[in-house]
């Protein structure tokens, strides 16, 4: 028999023992206090008989009253789905996502098996998702073994999907990320249901919600940690970038939101929208698309105007693939969203302070200061995210000087531009305002039934009245909201610029401009819409034009479609028309 000593020293070293327990040690503590009892999963006798036969996923059906199925699109088929219902009484579409429904046995084996793998697996953050599923998928199957777990396939595929959504993806919300036609996801607070802003429904309510508050702040700091951030009770608001590249603007807690946490996340797309995608969602016409390709390809600086929500890096970020391959890019942002295949391109963003965000803190990187370095590197294309201080005087020092440059600006007209640019924090003098060539207006519009967006208005920035000290400017395309089209005006100075430095004649601009339409309405008529596709093709034109064009135009032929001569009489106009 062991003494009282003995007994004593027993657990004086177990206490000791406590202390040193790492990771490793508590999972093996934690397999050896359910490795002496097997889990044993209850097959319903249904699927049982069914076997493969039975949905990973069934689709439920509709018990609601006064809901009806609007469309039904699979998200990561057979496990997810996302379903647009029509509430006839409340006249609002709903967004439901249908992912697998687990039983009681399943649900049990699901919590032991993260619990275990929390504790057991360690993937790197460099790894891409296919890598990461992978690890997953073969720890998971070694903790099945030691614990001796048995499955059946369809379980398996169950179980595994929320193991892969929860460890790997980003959780409850993982599913409506991988739908393309979402393009911000909301959380307001505690039990209240998460809004989708779809593309084609505007705002709609999901049938996803955080039911804890606990739980809501877990996530939020989640969120903060996958993004390489923190956010805490001293510092309860962050902008960060997701893994994916998707924005993230999150608050934790009711220190500044009295809902609790909330978190927005602005969707980003790994294949962005192209030139081609804004054509046929008509956002802008052929013609529009063609000027803009001429005059990013000759060096006319460019701002983006609009409001919130209208689309202005998205279609920034498409119209830019125009950047001829070799040229020297620099872009500077607050958040990464801009995406180009363009290799000669240096993608700075700013960084907060050690301790905290004032830009007085150490290590603070701002706008100004990485714009002050990229002038020192000789871009020929700067893109500076958004100007909103005094960064926007550099940039148009910066187009004054020479250089080529692209930005983003809150404004719904020019003459809101103008007093914004002239007004505090900017105060911008207005004869440097001219070193801007045009200004593109777009907006969020409601065409028929549905919200949709349009570029308004190309508006040309010809010069200053010395008199009137007024701006001077062109529209060059305008959009007719009475019939949803797009209008030109007769006439463009650019287009009059690029035809003198060049040395072409009236006939010649046509031609130049006729060959742009044309390969844009040939990638349109093929449905060449993945961005390198785009990009691959814009690049071999500049290598070799005329080589390229007559590829384009054998297969046009063979379409049927060459006879059509689409923007001709838009060229004609925008070069004089005659000799």
């Amino acid at each position: 028999m062991a003494t009282e000593a003995d007994r004593l020293d027993g657990t004086e070293k177990k206490k000791e023992g406590k202390k040193r327990l790492s990771l490793k040690s508590k999972y093996l503590r934690f397999m050896n206090s359910v490795g002496s009892k097997p889990l044993r999963v209850m097959i319903p006798e249904q699927e049982f008989r069914l076997g493969s036969s039975v949905k990973v996923t069934p689709i439920p059906l509709i018990k609601e009253k006064g809901q009806e199925e609007v469309e039904l699109s699979p998200l990561n088929e057979p496990y997810s789905y996302a379903r647009i219902k029509y509430d006839t009484l409340l006249n609002e579409y709903l967004y439901e996502l249908i992912e697998p429904s687990l039983s009681m046995d399943e649900r049990n084996v699901l919590r032991t098996l993260k619990e275990a793998l929390i504790a057991s697996l360690n993937m790197s953050d460099d790894e891409d998702k296919e890598a990461k599923e992978k690890s997953l998928k073969k720890a998971t199957r070694d903790v099945m073994n030691t614990l001796d777990v048995s499955l059946n396939p369809v379980s398996m595929e169950r179980v595994f999907y929320y193991l892969k959504r929860d460890l790997v993806g980003l959780g409850i919300i993982e599913g409506v990320m991988l739908d393309s036609n979402v393009e911000d996801v909301s959380c307001d607070g505690v039990n209240i249901p998460i809004f989708i802003f779809h593309r084609k429904y505007g705002s709609i309510r999901s049938n996803l919600k955080f039911e804890r508050e606990e739980e809501l702040d877990a996530f939020v700091v989640w969120l903060a940690q996958r993004s390489g951030k923190q956010i805490s009770v001293a510092n309860p608001m962050l902008d960060a970038t997701l893994p994916g590249g998707s924005r993230l603007n999150a608050t934790l807690g009711k220190h500044v939101t009295k809902k609790g946490s909330s978190f927005t996340i602005r969707r980003f797309k790994d294949d962005p929208f192209t030139p081609i995608d804004l054509v046929r969602f008509k956002t802008m016409s052929v013609d529009m698309m063609a000027y803009l390709w001429l005059c990013i390809e000759y060096g006319s600086s460019m701002m983006v105007c609009g409001g919130t929500a209208s689309g202005k890096t998205t279609t920034l970020n498409a119209v830019l693939l125009f950047i001829p391959p070799q040229m020297k890019i620099i872009s500077i942002e607050d958040t990464r969203e801009l995406n180009l295949p363009h290799e000669n391109w240096i993608a700075s963003v700013t960084r907060e302070g050690f301790g905290g965000k004032s830009a007085n803190m150490a290590g603070a990187v701002d706008m100004f200061d990485l714009l002050t370095a990229a002038m020192r590197q000789r871009p020929q294309y700067l893109m500076v995210g958004e100007v909103r201080g005094k960064e926007a005087y550099v940039v148009f020092q910066a187009m004054a000087t020479g250089t080529i440059a692209y930005s983003t600006f809150h404004a719904d007209d020019l003459g809101a531009m103008i007093h914004r640019m002239e007004s505090e924090p900017i105060k911008l003098p207005r004869s440097l305002m001219t070193a801007l060539n045009i200004m593109l207006l777009q907006g969020q519009v409601k065409v028929g039934t549905k919200m949709t967006r349009r570029v308004k208005s190309l508006t040309e920035i010809v010069g200053l009245d010395p008199e009137t000290n007024e701006i001077i400017y062109n529209s060059v395309f305008t959009w007719n909201p009475a019939d949803d089209r797009f209008h030109y005006s007769g006439h463009s100075y650019i287009f009059e610029k690029i035809r003198l430095s060049k040395g072409w004649s009236p006939r010649e601009m046509e031609a130049e401009m006729r060959r742009r339409v044309l390969l844009l309405e040939y990638m349109r008529r093929k449905n060449v819409n993945n961005y390198m596709s785009v990009a691959a093709l814009i690049s071999s034109y500049y290598r070799d034009a005329e080589k390229t064009v007559a590829k384009v135009e054998r297969e046009m032929s063979d379409l049927g479609a060459l006879g059509q001569q689409t923007g001709q009489q838009t060229a004609a106009q925008a070069t004089g028309g005659n000799q």
